[in-house]
């Protein structure tokens, strides 16, 4: 995974300084127009915000049942990555929201849960950063009630009525917008590994720095 790391980080560069041109290029919506191509950049960043909870959620609990250290470290790194693609989508929602159907939010179920999400996210990482002794098993807990709310965000607007379209409108996208949509995602995605791969390797620095400092003790 070293070694994929920068391949990965410099395919997704190029994929991002090409998607302005793709998306310049899709074709408008019909009903909001315009402001519809932000969808190009929220899409992604909402879906890597829920894989990057998950992800967090499984190795935290490798971590509290299994005692595996390297999940601790794997569960940092996504947990800052939830906190960054969180902020893209809770940014990038309400630029759309307020073109689109005229407010800037409201608190249906899909919003709040998401914000609660990120909530728990950068009550984690405050956590592992201030709790001192035994942070890392209660922020892990924490990790696990964070992605227990995932499938939750995801289901929300097929269940409730909200402001969002249902799940099934990303299937049914043209393929000239599709095709973009999964470009930028794709771009995305290699931008997330290669993301989480150096965290966690600067996580096992840090943890390698901290036994070396304890041993001189």
């Amino acid at each position: 995974m070293k070694k994929l790391t920068l391949p990965m980080l410099a395919v997704s560069g190029a994929m991002l300084l090409a998607s302005p041109w793709l998306i310049n290029n899709a074709p408008y919506e019909s009903t909001m127009g315009l402001v519809q191509k932000i969808f190009y950049f929220h899409f992604p960043a909402a879906i890597l915000f829920m894989v990057s909870a998950i992800t967090c959620g499984v190795h935290s609990a490798n971590f509290l049942f299994r005692k595996k250290v390297k999940s601790d470290q794997w569960a940092v790194a996504a947990a800052e990555l939830a906190l960054v693609f969180g902020a893209i989508t809770l940014v990038t929602g309400p630029l759309w929201a307020r073109k689109a159907w005229g407010v800037w939010w409201v608190w249906d179920v899909r919003l709040t849960s998401s914000l609660l999400l990120w909530m728990i996210f950068a009550a984690y990482s405050l956590l592992r950063r201030f709790g001192g002794p035994g942070s890392e098993k209660l922020s892990a807990g924490m990790a696990l009630f964070g992605m227990a709310n995932t499938p939750f965000i995801y289901v929300s607007v097929n269940v409730w009525r909200t402001l969002h379209p249902m799940t099934s409108v990303v299937p049914t996208l043209p393929v000239d917008m599709g095709a973009v949509l999964w470009f930028c995602f794709t771009a995305f995605f290699l931008l997330f590994l290669a993301l989480l791969n150096l965290r966690a390797e600067v996580a096992r620095q840090e943890a390698r720095i901290e036994e070396l400092f304890l041993a001189e003790d």
